[in-house]
């Protein structure tokens, strides 16, 4: 943080443009922050390039009713997923483990507006980097489309909508590893809450329940709803499967606020 903010905070004089600032400098000056951005970029961009290159033309009619090759090229948000929700956890449980998250709440002592901070420069960065690389993602897969598959175009009904909401899916999944890192303050704890509620649970609960229960988690309703353009029998509906989202993401935060104000640092 820089002298000036952190004499504005001290005095009293902040706001949130200020602790948004100071979790910039912070976020932005993190080594892993640049790594972890490069890796789910190339990491999504390979996936689907990849996906495609290997995607063959459907034959019979029931298989080209539903050939869906958006949700092919958007495998890799299953990857992207992992790393921007890591990195949300990292982003308050580093804090925790390097003993700065003192120094952040003696800054800003109102320990909602803290949160609050974070969750914006964070969402915020995840947003845009989520949108981004799904439509790179997109675009460069669409390019590796074999000559005789039928190439999906933006322009084709819930094309677009299948790739934004992919990019969201992204940020709300860095949000709620904030949320999980708030409540535990443990890394390695967070993170592997986080997997298993992604992967783990919902993969266990498929095996036994089918998609009575495993399409209300994160990564089913990503697969499954989200990044679809052709409807999926017996899952939630793109919109409903994204207000789902928002609850847990919301609901995470909410705790995570709460524990927060009510533990010592």
């Amino acid at each position: 943080m820089t002298a000036t903010t952190y004499a504005l905070a001290r005095s009293g004089h902040y706001g949130l443009r200020q602790a948004a600032r100071m979790e910039w400098i912070k976020l932005r000056s993190l080594r892993s922050t640049t790594y972890a951005l490069l890796l789910t970029v190339v990491g999504m961009i390979t996936m689907g390039v990849v996906t495609m290159a290997n995607t063959r033309a459907p034959r019979g009619a029931e298989k080209i009713a539903s050939f869906d090759p958006t949700n092919n090229v958007l495998a890799g948000v299953a990857l992207g997923q992992l790393i921007i929700g890591a990195l949300g956890v990292l982003v308050i449980t580093g804090e925790y483990s390097s003993g700065t998250i003192r120094s952040t709440l003696a800054a800003v002592p109102n320990r909602r507006l803290a949160l609050t901070a974070k969750v914006a420069v964070f969402g915020g960065l995840a947003l845009v980097l989520g949108e981004v690389v799904t439509f790179a993602t997109f675009l460069a897969g669409r390019a590796a489309l074999a000559a005789d598959v039928p190439s999906p175009s933006l322009g084709d009904p819930d094309v677009l909508r299948a790739v934004l909401l992919s990019g969201t899916y992204l940020a709300l999944v860095g949000l709620m590893g904030i949320g999980i890192g708030a409540i535990t303050r443990h890394t390695a704890s967070a993170i592997g809450t986080l997997v298993g509620f992604l992967f783990v649970l919902p993969l266990l609960l498929a095996g036994f329940t089918g998609t009575t229960i495993a399409k209300f988690f994160p990564t089913i309703i990503a697969g499954n709803s989200l990044s679809v353009s052709v409807p999926v029998d017996d899952v939630l509906s793109p919109w409903v499967g994204f207000a789902v989202l928002c609850l847990y993401t919301a609901a995470l935060l909410a705790v995570g606020g709460r524990l927060l104000v009510r533990r010592d640092a």
